[in-house]
């Protein structure tokens, strides 16, 4: 089973890196309920093996394109998020002095501070991600910039949890006479 959530979260961040266009440098913010991923109730019975293998799968993906990535906590650490050290300092985010562990802050934030090299917990991403990766009904859309659209990926679950995408686009301006841009939609 392992693997198989491993290859699912790999192609998940494939799929919505390549729908949302990311480039390097670009961040991502990723939900994660290991416990939906094993067919329990979201915080009901933290995985960390599940989250591991997810967050394995994920950073794959991500590594050669050059995507950063923003780990949510749960609720119990106010959805902060685990970011590199240097994620922290490109985007100017503040660090909040905290350590996820299963049970308090959730294991897929636990797996991604383990891992990487400087782990830094920031309470915000101040809507600075272009895209978001939703597995298990975690509710990541508050990190994600506006105008946050829909991704629907052929991966719909991994493991037992749903998977829900998004992706922003700019706003529009103007008004009736308004010409837009059809790639930035």
């Amino acid at each position: 089973m392992l693997n198989t959530w491993k290859e699912q979260a790999r192609a998940a961040a494939e799929e919505l890196c390549d729908a949302a266009g990311l480039r390097e440098g670009d961040l991502l913010a990723v939900g994660c309920s290991s416990s939906e991923i094993i067919g329990a109730r979201i915080g009901t019975q933290s995985s960390e093996e599940a989250a591991s293998a997810v967050f394995q799968g994920i950073a794959e993906a991500l590594a050669p394109r050059g995507v950063l990535l923003a780990a949510q906590c749960c609720e119990h650490l106010n959805r902060a998020l685990i970011v590199e050290q240097s994620t922290a300092e490109r985007f100017g985010l503040t660090p909040v002095n905290v350590i996820p562990q299963p049970k308090a802050g959730g294991s897929f934030a636990t797996a991604a501070y383990r891992a990487f090299a400087a782990p830094a917990a920031v309470e915000e991403l101040r809507q600075q991600a272009k895209a978001g990766l939703d597995i298990g009904a975690t509710l990541i859309g508050m990190h994600v910039r506006p105008v946050v659209v829909p991704v629907r990926l052929s991966t719909g679950r991994i493991g037992q949890a749903a998977v829900t995408a998004a992706r922003s686009r700019p706003k529009f301006v103007g008004g009736s006479r308004a010409v837009y841009d059809e790639k930035l939609l």
